[in-house]
């Protein structure tokens, strides 16, 4: 799996979401990951204190991490 960061929210002073595009094949059954999630664009939620990642969720589906989050009607009015 390999994901290339596109975007970075700033949730709260602990929080940081990544807005990223992940790409990957299964070694053994050669499934594309981007067939498994219907686009390849996820995200990724990271709680930050004293400098240092706590817990880290990974969001295969984007839009599920802006609705979770409370952003997604934010996002879509930019």
């Amino acid at each position: 799996m390999h994901s290339d960061a596109e975007e970075y929210l700033e949730i709260d002073t602990e929080r940081v979401l990544v807005l990223a595009h992940f790409s990957g094949h299964g070694k053994r059954s050669g499934l594309d990951l981007e067939q498994i999630t219907g686009s390849g664009r996820g995200a990724g939620l990271f709680h930050v204190r004293g400098g240092k990642v706590t817990r880290h969720v990974v969001y295969l589906d984007r839009e599920r991490a802006l609705a979770d989050l409370g952003l997604a009607e934010t996002r879509e009015s930019n």
